[in-house]
């Protein structure tokens, strides 16, 4: 059975309660290593063997912003996920943290799982600003940059309404995170099953960092400007973040890499690796194909 439908029916209308693991049993396959963060400590997950490839998680997340891609890609690579400096089960980065602050202690995580290995990475919405930023820590070490509906080109930052779910409980709680996802991370209601609402309230509970000011910024673009190896975009087609438009982003890619090779699913919104999975999967495994 799908694992999006086990959590339907585990979940009914009832959010998953605090300390509870939406992804038992990738949790239990997964290695654990830690590095410095702050006053704490940064978590980082691996699964599988092989090539080496890091994946970063959107603001408002963790690691479980990639479960259903972490079980495909790690049939031949060893995925490498960090829970970001703020997020999920990591400390917070020392204050007043930018881009390129929280870049570092990232790229200092990696190291700590891969020495001076070389590796692919990809990271998804604020994921994609702090991979350009370990790019330019970590420079030719990477064989690839991916960056999957990101933000920080530039553009003004398209605010999406969210419904406020801290004071809800129950039922009011479950639909408050269903009409969240539906704003801003999924394009198809239907796609909306119980392991998005699932990942939505432990992501909830979980965010310390307030990611969405530097969107605005040119952090991303000034990174990848400077990027000496291949570089790949994937967005989704109804991404509701890609404004003006997703071909405006790629125009403003490409004039810094015209070399980029960047992609569009169709019909998927944001969130495109967990809506489009097969999709998704299938193109970033063909795009790191074609890394050197």
């Amino acid at each position: 059975m799908d694992i999006g439908k086990r959590m339907d029916q585990r979940l009914g209308v009832h959010p998953v309660a605090a300390g509870d693991e939406p992804l038992p049993e990738l949790e239990a396959m997964a290695a654990h290593v830690t590095s410095p963060c702050g006053e704490g400590r940064m978590v980082l997950r691996s699964w599988g063997m092989g090539p080496a490839l890091v994946l970063l998680h959107g603001g408002s997340g963790s690691w479980r912003h990639w479960a259903r891609n972490i079980p495909v890609l790690m049939k031949t690579h060893r995925v490498i996920v960090p829970d970001q400096p703020g997020l999920g089960d990591s400390a917070s980065p020392p204050d007043p943290y930018t881009p390129a602050s929280v870049g570092r202690i990232v790229a200092e995580g990696i190291d700590a799982v891969l020495g001076g290995e070389r590796y692919d990475l990809c990271g998804f919405s604020f994921g994609g600003m702090i991979a350009s930023q370990v790019a330019t820590v970590h420079g030719a070490r990477l064989r690839s940059l991916t960056i999957v509906g990101a933000g920080a080109m530039g553009f003004p930052r398209h605010s999406v309404g969210l419904v406020k779910v801290r004071a809800l409980e129950g039922a009011e709680r479950v639909a408050a995170h269903r009409e969240n996802l539906r704003r801003l991370m999924i394009a198809d209601p239907a796609a909306i099953d119980g392991l998005a609402l699932a990942i939505q309230e432990v992501s909830t509970r979980g965010t310390r960092m307030k990611s969405p000011q530097f969107a605005s910024t040119t952090a991303l673009l000034d990174a990848v400007a400077e990027f000496p190896n291949r570089l790949n975009g994937i967005w989704g087609e109804r991404d509701v973040t890609a404004t003006p438009s997703i071909a405006a982003r790629r125009e403003r890619l490409m004039s810094v890499r015209p070399d980029i090779d960047f992609r569009v699913i169709a019909g998927a919104g944001h969130w495109v690796q967990y809506e489009a999975a097969a999709a998704f999967n299938a193109v970033l495994l063909e795009l790191l194909g074609q890394a050197c």
